[in-house]
């Protein structure tokens, strides 16, 4: 079954750079989305409770966005993006993730987005 795309939009009270680094750095991704993160050129590999999976950034555009594929994926049209949406009237800032899923999977998939950037905020004091 073809995985289906979903994507969702969180607002943060952070600045732009900060946010970024936290999205797109070793350093920053260790803070709160996986356990451990290492690099090694463009291949992320990420660790949680002691199993690893790999994923390549395929994209990066700085202060705008960051793309993964993970390299277990056989679909080479999926991936996880983060991009950071600032709106021109407000200067509000959002990170808006992207990801693909089993479509029996999806809701699963959000809940676990809402954690990580549950997870982010605390980090951030957003």
């Amino acid at each position: 079954m073809a995985k289906e795309k979903y994507v969702q939009e969180y607002s943060f009270n952070s600045s732009q750079k900060v946010l970024f680094n936290r999205l797109s750095t070793a350093g920053g991704l260790n803070e709160w989305f996986a356990d451990n993160v290492r690099v090694q050129g463009k291949i992320y590999t990420f660790e949680w409770d002691g199993s690893e999976q790999k994923a390549e950034m395929v994209n990066k555009k700085d202060m705008k966005y960051v793309r993964f594929h993970w390299l277990d994926e056989e679909d080479e049209k999926t991936y996880f993006e983060f991009k950071l949406n600032v709106d021109e009237l407000t200067g509000d800032l959002a990170i808006i993730v992207t990801d693909f899923a089993e479509p029996d999977e999806i809701k699963d998939a959000r809940e676990l987005w809402d954690s990580q950037i549950s997870e982010l905020r605390q980090i951030l004091g957003s």
